[in-house]
């Protein structure tokens, strides 16, 4: 049996994370290949259905990186993402999915050793709690209520 490797999608601020991200490839940071990087905008712009899509896709873990409070680029994205996060938590909470697969982060443009950093902590975190296999889960769910109530 190969050892699990988790899938962690990452909603990365195109004027910071992004760019730190390439800051860490460039500079070859050693950091785990198990983040799929999306580039969006800003971090405020991250639509909580975007997670769910990503829980629902196969991702095992969703971390969303994005400017420092202060430094946005959009003035306010990263507060209101800041504000929406532990209602985010609680979402994908309600929804059976352990609130550790969730994670905000800040990283700026010049970090490309935080962005490796962060990557590494989030797989390591992910990697401990496992396959989340959400997907799975949900239609087992739907297939014994629907034998249930027959």
């Amino acid at each position: 049996m190969e050892p699990f490797e988790p899938r962690v999608v990452a909603f990365l601020c195109n004027w910071c994370s992004y760019t730190g991200a390439d800051l860490a490839g460039t500079s070859r940071k050693k950091y785990p290949t198990n983040l799929l990087p999306i580039r969006v905008m800003c971090s405020g712009r991250v639509d909580p259905e975007f997670i769910l899509k990503a829980f629902r896709e196969g991702a095992d873990g969703v971390i969303i990186l994005g400017c420092h409070p202060g430094d946005c680029h959009y003035i306010n994205g990263n507060h209101k993402t800041l504000g929406r996060f532990p209602i985010l938590k609680k979402l994908v909470q309600q929804f059976g999915i352990h609130p550790d697969r969730l994670r905000l982060e800040w990283v700026s443009a010049s970090e490309g050793d935080r962005y490796a950093v962060v990557v590494a902590e989030m797989t390591e975190q992910v990697r401990k709690l496992g396959p989340l296999r959400w997907n799975t889960r949900i239609k087992e769910t739907v297939a014994a209520s629907a034998a249930g109530g027959e």
